[in-house]
């Protein structure tokens, strides 16, 4: 129902802007502009999304499939079974869908996103045999898609990667400001569904997984505090793509051991990919298309405008908000607010404290709206109830941690 509201105000206030533009300033062009958005919107939703989705989909299943076989997905669901007990107590123990679910997050993590997405997917999926009412998203569903917006991602490669290009001296300076701001998102997220969900976190189980998580990721930055930017945006290029990697060959000596054929598991479980990508079609063009038109209007440059005076009348500092445009589009899509991001620093520069702000904006939180229309949209789920107020929260947790860590580092 809250999908169904959002998707019809992009409309409706795309409307209402264009119409006011076009009797207050003569803009004939604004209509076609919209109108231009919306079927570039849709061909984006099949042929650079959905399509070369299909082809990642079916590596990833394939590999999956051999996992499950070899019992490497049991082994990690024994492992954090305890944990993720805590967290989906809807699901058991040593449930496949725990050892899917913690695949995701590691993916997630090291900034693998072509690996995540279909790990996600097939996770949902196993969440999806144990929900009883098929159409309603299950309390573990709605707590794993929260934890996937709210983006917790140790090594953003790829935007280091693009500062470089856009020729920043230190590429990899923003990498620990992600990481705490990425962090608070994270925690934000996992509390607000906890309360929602009335989960007791207060228990050693995990008080010490959360607490061991943390020295996890305080030890890391300590690690890369001490290595020069180059160092850094090689190390951690190396580190997750070897992890990954090693992953893979894992899976297949594992099968090789319970002597299944790995090759036949690998064509069993692609199978299913290229269903998977063409099922969610349709929800991502309705979402596209509503993000396209909303933007193609020109509410987003009123949106942030409006915000720039009212903090401007309150005495705040007002140095961040040109970087507003990439935190508005973030949650909308991914791609949107990492155009919003390189134009920012092709006009600021990569250097300056709005480029800065504007990285890290980009990798504080995950695309909420395109990972309800992917991930629930790829079981037939309609109703989300609280799912995308929660991932818009733990989005806001992450623009508000941004904004103050940018200052303490780059201002």
């Amino acid at each position: 129902m809250v999908l169904n509201y959002i998707w019809i105000a992009f409309f409706l206030i795309a409307f209402a802007v264009a119409l006011l533009k076009l009797v207050f300033t003569g803009d004939t062009e604004i209509f076609k502009t919209i109108m231009d958005a919306t079927f570039e919107s849709s061909k984006v939703a099949v042929m650079d999304i959905s399509l070369p989705l299909a082809g990642v989909m079916t590596l990833w299943l394939g590999l999956m499939n051999i996992g499950e076989k070899a019992g490497a997905i049991n082994f990690l669901s024994r492992i954090v079974g305890p944990f993720f007990h805590k967290l989906f107590p809807e699901i058991p123990k040593d449930h496949p869908a725990n050892g899917q679910i913690m695949m995701n997050f590691s993916a997630n993590m090291l900034g693998l996103d072509n690996a995540a997405t279909p790990l996600g997917l097939k996770a949902m999926g196993t969440m999806q045999e144990l929900n009883v009412n098929k159409e309603t998203a299950s309390n573990a569903q709605i707590m794993f898609l929260v934890l996937n917006t709210s983006g917790l991602t140790i090594i953003p490669i790829t935007i280091m990667a693009q500062r470089a290009i856009m020729g920043s001296a230190s590429p990899s300076d923003v990498f620990i400001p992600i990481l705490i701001a990425t962090y608070c998102s994270t925690m934000i997220g996992l509390l607000y569904v906890a309360f929602r969900q009335k989960l007791n976190l207060l228990n050693t189980t995990v008080l010490g997984w959360l607490g061991g998580v943390t020295a996890v990721i305080i030890g890391i930055i300590w690690y890369f505090s001490t290595l020069t930017q180059e160092q850094i945006g090689v190390q951690s290029t190396v580190v997750a793509n070897v992890i990954l990697f090693s992953i893979i060959i894992a899976f297949i000596l594992g099968g090789l051991r319970k002597k299944i054929n790995v090759y036949s598991a690998f064509i069993e479980g692609a199978a299913s990919g290229f269903e998977t990508a063409v099922k969610v079609i349709p929800y991502l063009i309705a979402m596209l298309v509503g993000i396209a038109v909303f933007k193609a209007s020109g509410a987003m440059g009123y949106l942030t405008d409006g915000i720039g005076y009212a903090l401007a009348a309150m005495g705040v500092n007002t140095d961040f908000v040109p970087a507003l445009p990439t935190a508005f589009m973030k949650p909308l899509s991914g791609s949107g607010a990492k155009a919003m991001m390189l134009s920012t620093m092709k006009t600021y520069g990569a250097d300056s404290f709005v480029g800065h702000v504007s990285c890290v904006f980009q990798g504080a939180a995950d695309t909420t709206f395109y990972i309800v229309a992917l991930y629930f949209g790829s079981v037939g789920i309609k109703n989300t109830r609280y799912a995308i107020p929660a991932g818009l929260i733990a989005d806001l947790a992450g623009v508000i941690a941004a904004i103050f860590i940018c200052y303490m580092f780059f201002h």
